[in-house]
């Protein structure tokens, strides 16, 4: 008599054990799928944001004017959050009329803080991709011996053993290293190429820091020094 191989009835007749392992596998890998199309959409967001602040920031108004109109409304980009925050401590230090080289370091010091911060938010979740793509083949394989050790005990009973008999429980186990694979393939091809577009984000911030950190000592070159 033929025997029903298809992944339903395979899953369906897998020990509790292998079962779970599936189940927790199939989970993990929508958790992830959540996770990539989230960090995919985000990304896009962060770069749009970023290119839009970036060309009114060259467009030629003043700093202030920039200022005042980050302020106005919530930022919604990562590069403007950081020139609000490097912007408005080298105000409140030249405030306080301190010399320009306090001013200068002080609005680097924030700005970093800021990248810092900015860099926390986009990379968050990328953590769990990694662990997802280096522990699901395991956790899979794990599935996969326990089905065996299943398998092979309860053919002990049998007298007569054939590769009909073997066959359904090693395929039942096998199904969990097929789960896994499916799991962690797709969580390390995004995140290499997640881990890839954020390489990229951050240099572009690191960039930005440094060109508004010269406009910011041009602005000092003809303060005097504190006495």
């Amino acid at each position: 008599m033929s025997q029903d191989l298809s992944i339903f009835s395979l899953v369906a007749h897998a020990s509790l054990v292998v079962q779970l392992v599936m189940a927790g596998l199939l989970l993990t890998s929508l958790a992830s799928w959540a996770v990539i199309f989230g960090k995919l959409f985000g990304l896009k967001r962060v770069r749009q944001g970023n290119d839009g602040f970036e060309r009114e920031f060259w467009s030629g108004r003043s700093l202030t004017e920039l200022l005042q109109a980050s302020g106005a409304k919530p930022a919604d980009a990562p590069l403007e959050r950081i020139f609000g925050a490097g912007m408005r401590e080298f105000m409140k230090l030249r405030e306080r009329r301190l010399d320009a080289a306090a001013q200068l370091d002080g609005a680097r010091r924030a700005m970093r803080a800021s990248l810092q911060r900015e860099l926390d938010v986009i990379e968050s979740n990328l953590s769990f991709l990694a662990s997802v793509g280096s522990v699901s083949p395991y956790v899979g394989l794990f599935g996969t011996v326990w089905g065996i050790m299943h398998a092979f005990v309860g053919l002990s009973n049998l007298q007569q053993v054939t590769l009909a008999t073997v066959a359904p429980g090693i395929a039942e186990a096998l199904v969990a290293t097929a789960i896994g694979l499916f799991a962690a393939i797709p969580a390390v091809v995004a995140y290499n190429r997640l881990a890839r577009d954020i390489d990229r984000i951050a240099i572009q911030l690191e960039t930005f820091i440094e060109e508004f950190s010269n406009i910011l000592q041009r602005s000092t070159a003809g303060q005097p020094a504190a006495s």
